[in-house]
């Protein structure tokens, strides 16, 4: 069951915060149960002539403000244009450093099919120093986030746990641990039988509370979707 993040989110705990505009959106701090912040907006142009225009013959292509400037676009694909143009000059301004994907599919961890690390898995992003994950989708299937409390870590998990004991191969204990954390098993998360994952709608401007030495809050626990079949997306990260 996925519910808009917009509408009834009670039971969420107030995990979502919305705002306004983009100095609220890098201003309001995360506090108690709130690590997701929203801008929410609507948004003119077309974003999915952009998305189908983008030269994209691999997986998943890194978009230049040049090539962006360099498409031939009709009047709404330049509309569209500008607003990608005026986001990435709003959060480089901040000090961040956005990152314009068209993406057909992400890679798929199968190095442990039991325990995929790969994006699509609900996980939480982590940094050494004081920072918050920002995200746009313009176009196509858009990520999902999932209020803390209705998740588990995997390697709490006791099965996973087991399987987890087995490839490590030693004693559990501080090694184990750190093991963990080498290969970001302790990262990624498992959904409650009756969890409602939170779809994040598309051109919705959203600051995401990170696991850092500084952080006040929980991370936020998200994921990308799988994409809809024949439909590139169209995102803004950093």
């Amino acid at each position: 069951m996925f519910i808009n993040a917009m509408k009834d989110v009670s039971h969420t705990k107030n995990q979502i915060q919305s705002v306004t505009n983009f100095q609220d959106l890098v201003a309001t701090p995360f506090q108690g149960a709130v690590n997701a912040l929203c801008w929410n907006r609507k948004l003119e142009g077309d974003f999915s002539e952009i998305a189908n225009k983008v030269d994209c013959t691999e997986t998943m292509a890194t978009v230049s403000r040049e090539e962006l400037l360099e498409l031939q676009l009709s009047e709404q694909g330049q509309l569209a244009r500008e607003i990608l143009l005026n986001d990435l000059k709003l959060l480089e301004g901040y000090g961040a450093a956005p990152i314009l994907n068209v993406i057909q599919h992400y890679e798929r961890d199968e190095d442990f099919p039991w325990f995929p690390t790969d994006v699509y898995s609900f996980h939480v992003d982590r940094s050494p120093v004081p920072t918050d994950t920002f995200l746009c989708t313009y176009y196509g299937a858009a990520s999902d986030i999932i209020p803390n409390e209705q998740a588990i870590q995997k390697i709490r998990v006791p099965e996973i746990r087991a399987e987890l004991k087995k490839l490590y191969q030693g004693d559990e204990g501080a090694g184990f641990e750190d093991f963990l954390r080498e290969y970001f098993f302790d990262l990624h998360y498992k959904e409650n039988p009756n969890a409602q994952p939170i779809n994040l709608g598309v051109c919705n401007l959203w600051r995401l509370a990170v696991d850092h030495p500084k952080s006040k809050v929980l991370p936020c626990i998200h994921r990308a979707p799988m994409e809809n079949a024949g439909e590139r997306r169209l995102l803004l990260i950093c």
